[in-house]
């Protein structure tokens, strides 16, 4: 994805001055010098790793005791808006974090619209935050 193209996750910035930046400084070699500061803009350039294909980064980010060993991409998927819902905690000094989000999807093949509802968890080790898991929440009504 082009630097001056608006960042997928939708916060209003470029992708080169927002999410393209934790995402280049993780592919570089693991040394994360400019990581997220927050659990939600961890949560916000993972999704964004998600819409632009990026498996290393999402790997790179997500807890070891939880990391799967390798992450298949469904290119058919195409990631088309983020709602951020909720945030508890998952701020610069806190050691953990929750955001609840709802994040749209197209597929391209069907071309069927659909959501995925998460309350994902994150921690902070090292200085760094994590994906932990997520939580898909009862369906009300």
């Amino acid at each position: 994805m082009p630097d001056d193209a608006r960042c997928p996750c939708l916060s209003g910035e470029t992708y080169g001055a927002c999410c393209g930046r934790y995402h280049r400084g993780l592919a570089a070699g693991g040394s994360d010098t400019v990581g997220a500061p927050t659990a939600e803009a961890l949560m916000r350039s993972r999704y964004a790793a998600f819409a632009v294909g990026d498996a290393d980064y999402l790997l790179a980010t997500w807890h070891p005791s939880t990391r799967p060993t390798d992450l298949d991409l469904d290119d058919d998927v195409t990631w088309r808006r983020l709602d951020v819902v909720a945030t508890s905690a998952g701020g610069p000094l806190d050691r953990t974090g929750v955001v609840e989000f709802v994040a749209h999807y197209r597929s391209a093949e069907t071309r069927e619209r659909g959501s995925l509802h998460e309350v994902s968890a994150f921690v902070r080790e090292g200085g760094r935050w994590y994906y932990v898991d997520g939580d898909v929440p009862a369906h009300r009504g």
